[in-house]
């Protein structure tokens, strides 16, 4: 089964074709700006963009970051709260004139992961922590994920975590990932705290660094950097289209 899967961010929106089955990309990843202001119509403009890229009138998967229920999104922590109480299935489906299933871009990231990932076949608690613009979490248990768990926003010293310890934070502060990994590695321990995963998986562009960041991380937890990195948003929205279809 092809689905176009596409993923916004708070930065930018991308997507490209994905064949279900492999969690191939079919064609080369297409990434427009996202608008600022990132109200719903300019959003959906810019989704109806990419699809209208690859001509597309197919069947659409799409990850967005809020928490995401029956199609509505119900936050809007890196977008415009215009978007609190829209319906962006109706919405991004009149924009691309297909047929749109959307969840949270974190479980998104963690469906590709665990299917595709490092996180196949991994039984237990796992946690994948995705680094970005935001701190974005999907919790899975026994392989079945517990949607819309929102962890990047926990308070930590009195803030938001994930303006403590995100990688925006980071260049934020002009900090070497180094000098990060302490602020990031206290978010870790809260979580382990909380939840106490068997693995932790951290995806993510971020990810790519792992190796200047993981000797700081004190957790007790198995942490491993994420496979499916920045196409994990993409492939996890198209696989996401056909489970619910049941295809």
């Amino acid at each position: 089964m092809k689905v176009l899967g596409i993923d916004i961010g708070g930065s930018g929106i991308k997507g490209a074709p994905v064949e279900t089955k492999s969690g191939e990309l079919l064609e080369e990843r297409f990434r427009l700006p996202t608008p600022q202001p990132s109200t719903p119509d300019a959003v959906a403009e810019v989704v109806g963009e990419v699809a209208r890229h690859f001509k597309w009138h197919g069947p659409v998967g799409c990850g967005f970051p809020a928490v995401v229920r029956h199609g509505v999104t119900m936050t809007a922590a890196n977008v415009d709260q215009g978007w609190i109480g829209t319906d962006a299935a109706k919405l991004l489906a009149k924009a691309t004139d297909c047929q749109v299933v959307v969840l949270n871009d974190a479980d998104a990231a963690g469906i590709a992961e665990m299917k595709f990932g490092v996180g196949e076949r991994r039984k237990g608690l796992v946690l994948i922590v995705t680094i970005g613009t935001g701190l974005g979490t999907a919790l899975f248990i026994d392989g079945r994920l517990v949607p819309n768990m929102e962890l990047g926003h926990i308070e930590l010293r009195g803030e938001d975590a994930e303006v403590w310890a995100s990688d925006a934070a980071r260049q934020r502060k002009e900090l070497s990932w180094e000098a990060w990994a302490p602020y990031f590695n206290e978010y870790l321990v809260t979580l382990e705290r909380l939840i106490w995963p068997d693995l932790i998986i951290l995806g993510g562009g971020a990810s790519k660094k792992f190796d200047l960041f993981s000797p700081a991380l004190t957790v007790k937890a198995e942490v491993l950097p994420a496979e499916m990195r920045n196409e994990a948003g993409i492939v996890g929205a198209a696989l996401a289209f056909r489970k619910l279809h049941g295809k």
